[in-house]
C-alpha cells in the first residue's frame, strides 16, 4: 500500500502584543479589609453557635426559626467572597 503524504504544521510563534508586561494598578490591602473580612466569617460562625447553644433562651433569635443558618451563612459568604479582593 503507498504511504501517504505528510502534510507539515507551520510551528506556533506567539504574538509579541501576548509578551507585553501588564503593570499592576493597586498594592495590598490595607489592614481594615483584612480585619472586616474576618471579622464577616467569626461573626456568622458566632452566631450559628450561639443560635445552636442558646437559641431556647433568645426569644428573638428563636422566633426567626431557620432564617439564623441565612444569617450565620449569609455572613460567612460575605467574608469569602471578600476574600477575592485581597490582595
Amino acid at each position: 500500500m503507498p504511504k501517504s503524504k505528510v502534510r507539515k504544521k507551520a510551528d506556533y510563534t506567539p504574538s509579541p502584543v501576548s509578551r507585553t508586561p501588564v503593570k499592576v494598578k493597586a498594592g495590598p490591602s490595607p489592614v481594615w479589609y483584612v480585619a472586616i473580612m474576618l471579622g464577616f466569617m467569626l461573626a456568622g460562625l458566632l452566631w450559628l453557635l450561639v443560635y445552636y447553644l442558646a437559641a431556647e433562651k433568645i426569644s428573638w433569635m428563636n422566633d426567626l426559626n431557620a432564617w439564623n443558618f441565612l444569617i450565620g451563612f449569609g455572613l460567612m459568604v460575605i467574608g469569602l467572597i471578600m476574600t477575592m479582593r485581597w490582595r
